[in-house]
């Protein structure tokens, strides 16, 4: 874990500069340019918004900034998962290469999806505005439950993208695994909504449970999150770095030769 980690700093400059190009280039070509890193979440939440406030009607207050504030860490998440999966098979042109630090390629999917996480904060501050929702010194806590949420993603991203180099079908299983674990995750409804003997077991068994409702409690119930269960989350979020570090190791010599 140490040597994977030492070099993925080493390599820092890479990272930054692989990170800012897949920043522009995400939206080249396209009349608005940077403004979809905006307008994408926005555009999703308008939808949810209409299902869940107008045709399946939730009673929460300001559920829109509710929905919102769960959503943009969600899509780090699942847009680091699905995109990390294929990191290391869909650049055969630089694994051809020698000693390219293969760990660069997930960490720069997981980074280049926390800054458009981050950049997307102030709309999520400007929507709460609207909805009176002030921000409280309870923010104090958002860079901790960011901190667990970044390890966890990582883990789980050089795990897939190592395996995913020999098991090419694994990328599509977890695009559909993605979809049931969105909705097993209380990002349109309240954790209160769950039955209390499933509720305990849901956020026991789902890391994303713990962060999202965390991002809730900081941003909308304006309270301090549960730092009992943050705390035990990043201890398994850095034992699961140091299983991925020995997979990705072990694996790593079949990178160039698989793909």
């Amino acid at each position: 874990m140490l040597r994977n980690f030492r070099e993925l700093y080493q390599y820092r400059g890479l990272l930054f500069s692989l990170v800012q190009r897949e920043l522009k280039a995400r939206y080249r070509g396209s009349v608005l340019g940077f403004f979809w890193t905006f307008l994408n979440p926005m555009l999703q939440m308008l939808v949810y918004a209409l299902l869940f406030s107008v045709y399946m009607r939730q009673k929460l207050p300001n559920y829109t900034f509710f929905m919102f504030v769960s959503l943009l860490p969600w899509n780090w998440f699942s847009s680091s998962l699905a995109g990390g999966a294929s990191a290391i098979s869909d650049r055969r042109d630089l694994m051809t290469k020698v000693r390219f630090p293969a760990q660069v390629l997930p960490a720069t999917v997981v980074v280049t999806n926390l800054c458009n996480y981050i950049l997307s904060l102030p709309l999520m501050l400007g929507l709460g505005l609207f909805f009176g929702e002030w921000m409280t010194w309870h923010v104090v806590a958002f860079p901790v439950v960011l901190l667990c949420q970044l390890c966890f993603t990582l883990a789980v991203v050089y795990i897939v993208s190592a395996l995913n180099v020999r098991f090419r079908d694994l990328q599509h299983i977890v695009s559909n695994l993605l979809m049931m674990w969105f909705f097993l995750t209380p990002v349109l409804y309240p954790v209160t909504t769950i039955p209390e003997a499933f509720r305990q077991w849901m956020v026991l068994v789902n890391p994303m449970a713990i962060l999202v409702t965390s991002y809730q409690a900081i941003f909308y119930e304006h309270r301090l999150p549960d730092f009992g269960s943050l705390m035990a989350l990043l201890s398994g979020a850095f034992a699961l770095l140091w299983v991925a570090s020995q997979v990705f190791e072990r694996r790593r010599e079949e990178f160039a030769e698989s793909i």
